[in-house]
């Protein structure tokens, strides 16, 4: 599946956060820049390396006037466990059957070894104030993301 084109509108969504409160992209428009970055299940190593960074670089993304919310298949129960264990300090949203996933094009084959299957594929989009899709990180670093992203928003975002 393709990702959506750059310069045009980001695809609309609303999901459920841990709480199970429902959050949506046009809760930021106009407000904040929205880093929406899929990641295939909580409480596993690299999802949790790719977590704690954003969490120990949160109040950067906040002076950028940017929200980050990670997407994953995990049902609410499992994202507040994830939340209570890593201290993390941004919402995770729950797309159980990927259809926001599949909007994005971030779900598809993937290989482990040996073996293919469809998941998530660990991809990050920025959408700016405007609702439009500014970038797409297809090729993530857990252990860099949050730098990687963060370093993109202020180059190109700030206005």
């Amino acid at each position: 599946m393709a990702f959506p084109s750059v310069g045009k509108a980001a695809p609309a969504f609303t999901l459920v956060n841990q709480e199970g409160e429902k959050v949506s992209l046009k809760d930021f428009k106009g407000e904040k820049n929205v880093v929406l970055y899929f990641y295939p299940k909580a409480m596993t190593p690299g999802c949790t390396v790719q977590a704690c960074g954003i969490r120990d670089t949160k109040r950067k993304f906040s002076a950028n006037k940017t929200v980050v919310l990670g997407v994953s298949p995990d049902e609410p129960k499992r994202l507040v466990k994830f939340i209570e264990k890593e201290g993390l300090n941004f919402d995770l949203l729950s797309d159980p059957d990927h259809k926001i996933a599949d909007k994005y094009g971030a779900w598809g084959p993937k290989k482990f070894m040996g073996k293919e299957y469809d998941g998530i594929l660990r991809t990050t989009f920025i959408i700016g104030k405007d609702g439009k899709l500014k970038h797409v990180f297809d090729k993530v670093k857990t252990k860099t993301h949050h730098d990687d992203v963060l370093n993109w928003i202020k180059e190109n975002l700030n206005d």
